[in-house]
């Protein structure tokens, strides 16, 4: 076999991920107010990008696309350039940019019988859309409020001190800093760390700069007069009373049975994070990025205009550049902004229309839900959507991803859709996990205080309500929703009981 440099010809197909296409994808992930800050960041990269009004109403384009379509997009990318059924295809593929999971086990049926009016116009025309702008307020936060109390009455080395203690308090208002530690620092002795420390747990609220538990809550009893020995020796044994160790609790009290419940009461009006209270740092509203609404018997989708960036081409900046760029250098600069700009504007326009189109599908197949609550949730899966809609999976995945649904039963994430199912006993429709779990808190809820419900009895009676269902799976969701086991719970209502 002789060796010897050849050339050889050969054709083949790969899908290339240009930048472009990967910024497209990566819109579909985004949230509304994540993709503000990223629109904002290419308006200052792109001079030909300018903020304006966009609207993605179904059949109606406006003259911001009416412009697009008046200049040529020279050194865009193909796909740009191709129609709007080729852009969503391109974005509707499987890459290994984002991953998805599917939890579902059993596939949902076909489409909801009936009419549904699903809209897929911009929510800024019928103006009952909320406004978030001004939902966060401006509040003081724990630290703020903690140095104003000390200033009215520390001053000088005192009041230094002071505001080195209140620093290392956190948000719920306890003290996270080692007194030696600081002793060290500020070169205080400790008797000085502590007699400050004192004067800074008398500032409101109550209980707040104390190291532990027993401390808050001894804190508070005594702000309330009841820090009597006995509940200073209740205090001193959280333990037990978690345990539920009455009888010995009572010994090391020296109190009876009435007294003893008389002081559990009194610890449970106490607050364990005082400083909860008080600010917590900015708060983040979920701001959902679709409103679902249903008017005349007709459901009604439509996206949250408030948040939704709105951004055009600004043509008579770039015909301003353009007769001024004399270089070939200068002029492919302006076609690149240009093309990114023309590319970015569609990428943004896809990205809404997919929205509505899954949230539409959601809506379809979820129906139930939306009139009569959790219950009737139904199992979907992503597969199940991607299939009526005609997209992948991935597609759906992320236009999921950070996306939140406001309806008449409140925000709900639109992940949160899609659930496992639980086959029926009775050889019926599968039922949704999050339907399960809200039968079993129901059914805790209701259960009488001396006849604890066990898991298999819970296994039980979701069996005769019709959901083929597993002790292991029943322990599993109670876990989920932080509800107890059969003795933490008759432990629990029991002193509820006694302390009434």
């Amino acid at each position: 076999m002789a060796l010897a440099p050849r050339l050889d010809l050969r054709q083949s197909q790969s899908l290339v991920m240009t930048p472009q296409l990967q910024q497209a994808i990566k819109l579909l992930t985004l949230s509304n107010l994540e993709l503000e800050t990223f629109i904002s960041d290419e308006i200052e990269k792109n001079p030909l990008l300018d903020t304006g009004e966009l609207s993605i109403e179904s059949g109606e384009t406006n003259d911001s696309e009416d412009r697009l379509n008046e200049a040529p997009a020279q050194g865009s990318d193909e796909i740009l350039i191709s129609g709007p059924s080729d852009f969503e295809s391109a974005l509707d593929m499987q890459g290994d940019t984002d991953s998805y999971s599917n939890n579902s086990i059993s596939e949902s049926d076909g489409a909801l019988d009936g009419q549904l009016g699903l809209n897929g116009a911009s929510s800024g025309a019928s103006g009952e859309a909320p406004d978030f702008e001004n939902m966060l307020a401006a509040e003081i936060t724990l630290t703020e409020h903690l140095m104003d109390q000390a200033g009215t009455v520390l001053s000088g080395a005192d009041l230094f001190v002071a505001q080195h203690i209140i620093d290392q308090i956190d948000e719920c208002g306890y003290l996270q800093a080692d007194l030696l530690e600081l002793t060290q620092r500020l070169n205080v002795g400790l008797v000085d760390i502590e007699r400050i420390l004192a004067v800074v747990q008398t500032f409101e609220p109550v209980g707040v700069g104390a190291r532990d538990l027993a401390e808050c809550l001894a804190l508070q009893a005594k702000d309330a007069d009841r820090y009597d020995p006995a509940m200073a020796r209740l205090i001193e044994n959280l333990d037990l009373l978690a345990k539920g160790a009455l009888p010995q609790l009572k010994r090391i009290c020296g109190v009876d049975d009435e007294d003893l419940m008389d002081m559990i009461g009194e610890l449970r009006n106490y607050d364990p994070k005082p400083g909860c209270k008080i600010g917590g740092g900015e708060v983040q509203s979920v701001v959902p990025d679709v409103f679902v609404a249903e008017r005349a018997g007709r459901w009604i989708i439509e996206i949250n205009s408030a948040t939704l960036p709105k951004v055009l081409v600004n043509r008579s900046y770039y015909a301003e550049l353009k007769n001024g760029a004399q270089d070939k250098q200068s002029k492919e600069w302006l076609n690149e902004c240009l093309a990114d700009a023309n590319w970015l504007v569609k990428a943004l326009d896809q990205r809404q229309r997919t929205i509505v189109k899954v949230a539409t599908e959601i809506v379809k197949q979820q129906e139930e839900f939306f009139r009569k609550g959790v219950a009737h949730l139904r199992p979907l899966t992503l597969k199940n959507v991607a299939e009526k809609i005609e997209m992948h999976e991935s597609t759906v995945s992320r236009v999921t991803s950070n996306k939140y649904l406001s309806c008449s039963r409140g925000t709900f994430e639109l992940k949160y859709f899609f659930t496992s199912g639980i086959q029926s006993s009775t050889g019926g429709e599968a039922a949704s996990a999050e339907a399960v779990k809200s039968h079993i808190k129901t059914l805790i809820d209701g259960e009488d205080p001396k006849k604890i419900l066990s898991d298999d009895k819970l296994v039980t009676l979701l069996n005769a309500q019709g959901f083929d269902i597993a002790r292991r799976t029943v322990a599993k969701y109670r876990e989920a929703l932080g509800l107890g086991s059969s003795v933490q719970r008759r432990r629990q209502k029991a002193l509820q009981g006694k302390a009434a």
